[in-house]
């Protein structure tokens, strides 16, 4: 009944112990709350937040215009509704430095139990986006050393995200990621690679484990999990795929009504009314007080 019963802290040091036993970890993009409760009924490892889908929620494009107090408040919202171990997309830390610092604590308090933070230049551009800029090394490395040095528990995971890949090549993404993990980043999302070759380098030539980003319609392929696995990746995000699946059902939904003047036809595509009632809780919250919630699920 209402939120999760795990600790944050309980969640950290669970997904760290996951981590490293070099199993490959597989994380949806939740689009609310509701989404991430599925997720874990449905037995994945954890829960991504995206920047994009925070953005696209509020109708905006994914170009950094989200705030932290946004991106917190809803990756909180979401990591109070489940057990499993949520992720969230922290874009370049929101500002300068002392941002970053400031980020990582506010997202700790959130309760998730990792972020990432980016090498691209604020405001940043969606990953899989032409005309996308990196900092310097200086500022990148700058921005992990902070985010490092800032979290309270030593099991909050720092992602280092770096897209220099679109700008320099594989080679510069290699020699970035390394630089990044010295800098204290505890895992490498190295964006948009092409192939399976690029992810199974990246993943080579480092000792941290390297999360993939499988994303529709972008710059990489879409790989499934047992070939990411051989190519050495330890942790894969689908952003956006869900949020994707339910504004298609939505505009499908939308068409139908204007052509039919009814949604009869598609009623086998809906939740039923009863597994809502189900994953949200209804029968606890009956038991919690019968007095207050007393009533039957109809079948």
């Amino acid at each position: 009944m209402l939120y999760s019963s795990v600790p944050a802290h309980e969640k950290r040091r669970a997904f760290r112990e996951r981590i490293a036993s070099g199993e490959i970890l597989r994380f949806p993009g939740a689009f609310n709350p509701l989404s991430a409760r599925l997720i874990e009924r449905k037995g994945f490892d954890g829960v991504y937040v995206a920047g994009a889908v925070i953005a696209a929620d509020l109708g905006l494009p994914d170009i950094g215009l989200t705030t932290l107090t946004e991106v917190a408040t809803r990756a909180g919202q979401i990591a109070r509704m489940t057990d499993l171990p949520v992720i969230v997309d922290a874009d370049t830390g929101f500002g300068e430095t002392m941002n970053v610092a400031r980020s990582i604590q506010t997202l700790e308090d959130a309760g998730v139990a990792g972020c990432h933070i980016e090498d691209q230049v604020n405001p940043k551009r969606c990953g899989h986006l032409d005309g996308k800029e990196v900092v310097d090394e200086h500022t990148a490395l700058q921005r992990i050393r902070a985010a490092a040095d800032a979290r309270r528990d030593e099991n909050f995971v720092i992602i280092a995200r770096t897209d220099i890949r679109a700008i320099a090549g594989l080679e510069a993404t290699i020699d970035r990621a390394r630089k990044l993990v010295e800098a204290g980043a505890d895992m490498i999302f190295a964006e948009a690679m092409r192939d399976l070759a690029e992810f199974e380098a990246v993943s080579a030539a480092l000792d941290v484990p390297v999360l993939a980003n499988m994303t529709e319609f972008g710059k990489s392929e879409l790989f499934t999990v047992d070939q990411l696995r051989e190519a050495g990746a330890r942790l894969v995000i689908w952003p956006v795929s869900l949020l994707r699946m339910a504004m298609g059902s939505a505009e499908r939904a939308l068409d139908t009504l204007l052509a039919d003047g009814h949604l009869t036809g598609l009623l086998g595509e809906m939740q039923h009314r009863a597994d809502l009632y189900d994953l949200v809780d209804y029968p606890g919250y009956n038991a919690f007080d019968s007095g207050i919630y007393n009533f039957e699920i109809a079948r």
